[in-house]
């Protein structure tokens, strides 16, 4: 075997054999742990050897990738991988995006594909009316939060510049002044790591906690607002934050910020979703009033990795900063025919409008508000397991979709339970029945399982409790 032109007659052999094997996969998904025994072996095994000088052909390559390739990954497609904020894909966003690489888009601009541009255009306003976001913002799909947080900072840097007035997307930032940058300790690192690409530094940024799990300090807020005023300030807040799904102020930020040269900026990496719910829609308001907000597809939407997407009250300046230009060949955008590209950062762009389309289409608001407050009520649910055994402690309200607890058995030293609970995090793990990991909340290290998957239910949940129970015992009883 060389070319792959000597494979085109057996192209839907080979997807068969791939739909066999995701069938196989997902039939078994429900019941399956949430990482399958001897994951890391069969990673570390997984491809070795040189590049093949001929090639083995796509049967053999495929039966390799789904015999040695598949007891490496993760079940983060189902219902008990509960680690990071991580959806699965409903059918109907799997589906799409089977046919979206069978389609093999560049949806870059309308040129390109009408299909890939006018998908993204209705999967963006249904967004914003299921997060009840202004219909006029600006918006673009990306790969995910850093690149949505990177987009929409992006659009406050060019505020920024032109507030001194400068161009800095042509002329660049030397000679201007610092950016301040005010935020919470619940500021993600994801928005530390898109200040630094935008050249704002990840040192920029002023975490005004009043403690040491992260809470906004609004007093040193108003007081900082008070001592930069007359200067143009970036501030921003978190919706959902990692460990505990908490909330900043963000109605008492926007007030803060009415008047003043402030860009405010809502990282809603998974929090934004709290606006299409009917058990906690309290929790999104006043993000509105915001300049910028991201969140992810790939988490409470339920969409493929990899989605985010980012929106902008003044579409202009996402245009400003990332229009193609000096290019001739490269299609002018209009409402009608727009270029997605020229309002992100990336130019080749896979179709992962299709399937945001294609989930929002099937289930509607009230299925996405469904499934949100049944995940909510899970949580919920954990929490009140936690709050009654007295070997366990809940760290924080459960307030959204995350369960901040840690393993305190009874007699245990205090000063002893860090450690004991980062041994615990690792026989979760390897153990695999569910998948969580742990952080660090405050001074006390701590387990954050979040339900996010649409596949999940009580009796996937309810096992939390229960295997950090029975694994926590063996490793006291051996401590």
């Amino acid at each position: 075997m060389s070319d792959p032109e000597r494979e085109k007659s057996q192209v839907l052999v080979i997807l068969r054999q791939a739909a066999d094997a995701a069938e196989g996969f997902l039939s078994a998904l429900e019941g399956d742990p949430g990482a399958p025994p001897g994951m890391d072996e069969a990673g570390e095994r997984f491809g070795s050897g040189p590049l093949p000088e001929w090639g083995v052909g796509g049967t053999v390559a495929i039966d390799e990738l789904v015999r040695l390739g598949v007891p490496a990954a993760t079940r983060s497609a189902g219902p008990r991988f509960f680690h990071f904020v991580t959806g699965g894909a409903t059918p109907a966003a799997l589906a799409a995006d089977w046919l979206t690489s069978t389609l093999d888009q560049n949806s870059f601009s309308w040129a390109s594909s009408p299909l890939g541009s006018r998908s993204e255009q209705v999967a963006l306003a249904w967004l914003k009316e299921l997060c009840e976001l202004p219909p006029e913002w600006g918006a673009v799909l990306t790969s995910g939060a850093t690149m949505a947080n990177f987009t929409a900072l992006a659009a406050a840097r060019r505020w920024w510049g032109l507030e001194h007035g400068r161009d800095v997307d042509a002329d660049g930032l030397c000679g201007l002044p610092e950016l301040a940058v005010l935020s919470s300790g619940y500021v993600h690192a994801s928005v530390i790591k898109a200040l630094a690409m935008l050249g704002i530094g990840r040192s920029r940024v002023r975490r005004l906690a009043l403690d040491a799990v992260g809470r906004l300090d609004l007093g040193a807020l108003d007081a900082e607002l008070r001592r930069l005023d007359g200067r143009p300030v970036l501030v921003i807040a978190t919706a959902g934050e990692v460990n505990a799904g908490d909330f900043d102020p963000v109605p008492e930020i926007a007030e803060l910020a009415a008047g003043r040269r402030v860009w405010l900026h809502v990282d809603g990496a998974f929090g934004l979703f709290a606006r299409a719910s009917g058990l906690v829609r309290e929790l999104g308001a006043g993000i509105e009033r915001a300049d910028s907000v991201i969140a992810d597809g790939h988490k409470w939407l339920n969409v493929p990795y990899d989605c985010g997407f980012a929106f902008v009250r003044d579409p202009a300046l996402m245009h400003g900063t990332f229009a193609a230009t000096g290019a001739p060949y490269l299609p002018v955008g209009s409402d009608a025919h727009p270029s997605h590209s020229d309002h992100g950062p990336e130019m080749s762009r896979r179709a992962r409008s299709l399937a945001v389309w294609a989930t929002l289409k099937a289930y509607g608001r009230v299925g996405h508000r469904e499934m949100i407050d049944r995940h909510i009520s899970l949580a919920k649910r954990v929490g009140e397991q936690v709050d009654a055994d007295p070997d366990l402690e809940l760290l924080a309200p459960v307030r959204l979709n995350v369960v901040c607890f840690r393993y305190r058995p009874r007699g245990a030293r205090e000063e002893r339970l860090d450690e004991l609970n980062r041994r615990l995090g690792d026989a979760i793990q390897a153990d695999g029945r569910v998948y969580f990991g742990t952080t660090r909340y405050g001074e006390r290290v701590a387990f954050r399982p979040a339900i996010s998957n649409w596949r999940t239910t009580e009796t996937d949940v309810d096992l939390i409790v229960e295997i950090t129970k029975e694994l926590g015992s063996r490793l006291s009883a051996t401590s």
